[in-house]
C-alpha cells in the first residue's frame, strides 16, 4: 500500500465527517429552534420535555462546528485551496511560484506546530479543571480535535512542502 492511498483513504473519511458533523449540526439547531418556536410561541409543552431531553445538543453543535473547521481546513490545503492573498501569482514563473509555495509551507508549519503545541496545554487544562460533559464524554475528549486539526494541517503542509519541493527539481531539468 502506497503513501497515495493512505492519503486518499484519509480524504475519504474527511469528507465523511465534514458531510456527517455538518449535517447533525443542521438537524439538531434546526430542532432546537423549531422546539424553542413551539414551547415560546405556542405554549406547546412537549416541545419543553423535548428540549429538556436534548439539552446537550448547543454544546453538541458547537464541538461539531469546530470538528467541520479543522477537518475542511485539512482538505483546503491537501488541494492548496487554503486562504491566501495572490497579488502576484500571475506575474511569477513556475519556479518562483514553487519556491513561494515553499516559503509558505514551511512558515505555516512553525504555526501549526506551535499552535498545536498550544493545543496540547489547552487539552491538559481541559482535564485537570474537568469541564462538562456532552453526551456522556467529558468534553476534553471532544476538543481532541483541536490538536488532531493543528496535527493534520502540519501534514497537510509538509506534503505541499515536499511536492513544491520536486515541482522545483522538475523545472530544473528542463
Amino acid at each position: 500500500m502506497t503513501f497515495k492511498y493512505i492519503f486518499q483513504f484519509i480524504d475519504f473519511l474527511e469528507r465523511g465527517l465534514v458531510i456527517l458533523s455538518f449535517s447533525l449540526m443542521v438537524i439538531f439547531s434546526f430542532l432546537n429552534v423549531i422546539l424553542r418556536a413551539l414551547y415560546t410561541k405556542f405554549d406547546f409543552r412537549p416541545a419543553s420535555v423535548l428540549l429538556n431531553n436534548i439539552e446537550w445538543s448547543d454544546p453538541f453543535s458547537r464541538m461539531m462546528l469546530l470538528w467541520i473547521t479543522f477537518i475542511g481546513a485539512s482538505l483546503l490545503t491537501n488541494k492548496n485551496r487554503h486562504i491566501k492573498i495572490d497579488m502576484f501569482g500571475q506575474f511569477m514563473s513556475p519556479f518562483f511560484i514553487s519556491i513561494r509555495e515553499i516559503i509558505i509551507s514551511i512558515a505555516c508549519m512553525i504555526i501549526c506546530f506551535f499552535m498545536f503545541k498550544a493545543s496540547i496545554g489547552f487539552i491538559s487544562m481541559e482535564i485537570a479543571h474537568g469541564a462538562g460533559i456532552i453526551l456522556g464524554l467529558k468534553s476534553w475528549i471532544w476538543s481532541l480535535i483541536i490538536p488532531a486539526g493543528f496535527l493534520l494541517l502540519l501534514l497537510r503542509f509538509g506534503i505541499n512542502l515536499v511536492e513544491n519541493i520536486i515541482n522545483i527539481r522538475k523545472i530544473n531539468k528542463l
